[in-house]
């Protein structure tokens, strides 16, 4: 298995979805890529992308055909100003046409050339295919977005790059036990671990940098998303709560900046039901700038991006009044790593695992991550993200009209809830009485990944999904 970074693992992108809407974007990236390579980007009539299986199903709802029409653009979506996607977009739709890459411009007309096929693809559910046609030849690629915005051709396994990354690292992981063996060994905590493994890629300044703009950019979009009302598009006529929640709560205290604003909400009232409602309000505002199509950190995904921001800014404003850069820093290097053993023993895919896969793993690493940064041992961190996943193990995906919201944006309040109530759980846990391993867990929800009907796996097919109609919205 690859060695898999914390920036990997978290990273800066545009919603609804790190599968459905990053992984086709970046897809998009790297099919530019072989074309320039093989020097056919100057000689191009006609492109044309297929969409198989989930991305077909409920690509439109994820703006799959959007990210792929920013992709092939040339745009990047952890710059790219997301006031510049509707003008992107809106010319590409009323000239018909696409300026390839930002190199070349073609005829595309996006009604035909994307293409929804709802057939499944062998190696993996979310399947799209490049099509270019020269005067002289045409050239196809597939790629595969297998979630978290991490996308992959299909012998990847046989990757002679993946072999040497991991050979890079002094402490490769690939389960739950090799990490715990590392920390007592090594007598360091796992964030210690972590980082020793991204310094072999990375100077110390610039791990630093990056975990604090991962940090910087989870705080503007709650900050966002706290600040921003109306109605989430897409047809489902989804009115925004956060505003109002954080209307609410925050009361006439002032601020003007996020950081000033997280100040302000460390001054306000802290009983159990107000940090119900902070938490809460926290996740949504992630989620429903998501749901939108802002930038928000893939946590381990954009359908999940809520959980982690909620209790890291929990701690923060709730937990720990003294918490700064370092507590940030020793967070998100847990989360990321837990991160990384379930997408290596199993999936962060809801179109492979369901939602389990999503918000039961973004509650994992929160509450693992929650857990160390209160002072919690090696071994009880692991309790905590096992006691997380264990009580999401089934959870199915279900989105209504294929949207992001419905049931989505809530859960995220719900993952973010029971990642502290886990954390706290297994502060108060002696491992030595803990019956179920983190490593079970990972196995036990691929188990039931592979077990569970396809119609619960973001393909809008069964649950909520058909339950509710669009007209009932």
């Amino acid at each position: 298995m690859e060695c898999i970074s914390v920036f990997d693992m978290l990273k800066i992108g545009v919603g609804p979805s790190s599968s459905h809407t990053l992984g086709p974007w970046r897809a998009a990236e790297q099919f530019l890529a072989e074309i320039r390579e093989r020097n056919l980007i100057d000689n191009i009539n006609r492109i044309k992308v297929d969409l198989y299986g989930s991305l077909s199903l409920t690509g439109k709802g994820h703006a799959t055909d959007l990210a792929v029409m920013l992709g092939l653009s040339g745009a990047d979506p952890e710059y790219i100003p997301v006031e510049s996607i509707d003008v992107i977009i809106t010319a590409i739709k009323n000239k018909k046409e696409i300026f390839l890459g930002n190199e070349i411009i073609i005829p595309f007309d996006f009604e035909n050339d994307i293409v929804f096929n709802k057939n499944f693809l062998p190696f993996h559910a979310n399947g799209l295919t490049f099509t270019v046609i020269t005067d002289t030849e045409e050239y196809s690629s597939t790629f595969y977005s297998i979630g978290g915005g991490f996308v992959v051709k299909e012998d990847r396994e046989h990757s002679k790059e993946n072999k040497e990354i991991k050979r890079s690292f002094p402490f490769p992981i690939d389960k739950a036990e090799e990490l715990l063996t590392y920390c007592k060994k090594e007598n360091k905590k796992i964030s210690e671990i972590v980082f020793e493994n991204e310094k072999s890629m990375r100077s110390e300044e610039e791990i630093d940098h990056e975990l604090m703009r991962i940090w910087n950019t989870m705080l503007e979009c709650i900050y966002i998303g706290c600040h921003s009302e109306g109605t989430l598009p897409g047809g489902l006529n989804v009115r925004r709560r956060a505003y109002d929640m954080h209307k609410n709560l925050i009361g006439v205290l002032p601020y003007d900046n996020p950081q000033s604003w997280l100040e302000t909400i460390r001054m306000t009232e802290v009983k159990f039901r107000q940090i119900l409602k902070w938490v809460s309000c926290f996740a949504l505002a992630v989620n429903e700038v998501n749901a939108a199509l802002g930038r928000v950190v893939t946590a381990p995904t954009n359908g999940s991006a809520g959980v982690i921001p909620a209790v890291l800014m929990y701690y923060m404003v709730i937990e720990n009044h003294e918490a700064n850069e370092e507590h940030i820093k020793q967070f998100l290097m847990v989360a990321g790593e837990v991160g990384s053993i379930f997408k290596k023993g199993a999936t962060i895919s809801a179109a492979m695992g369901g939602c389990q896969a999503e918000i039961g793993v973004s509650s994992a690493m929160a509450a693992a991550a929650l857990c160390e940064v209160m002072g919690g041992t090696p071994e009880q961190v692991l309790v905590a993200a096992e006691i997380a996943m264990e009580h999401h193990l089934g959870l199915t995906c279900d989105p209504i009209g294929g949207l992001v919201q419905i049931p989505c944006i809530e859960r995220n309040t719900m993952g973010a809830i029971k990642a502290i109530n886990a954390a706290e759980l297994a502060m108060e846990t002696d491992p030595k009485n803990a019956k179920v391993p983190l490593d079970k867990v990972v196995d036990t929800m691929w188990q039931t990944a592979k077990d569970m009907n396809n119609k619960y796996k973001e393909t809008s097919e069964g649950g909520l999904a058909v339950a509710v109609n669009m007209s009932d919205c």
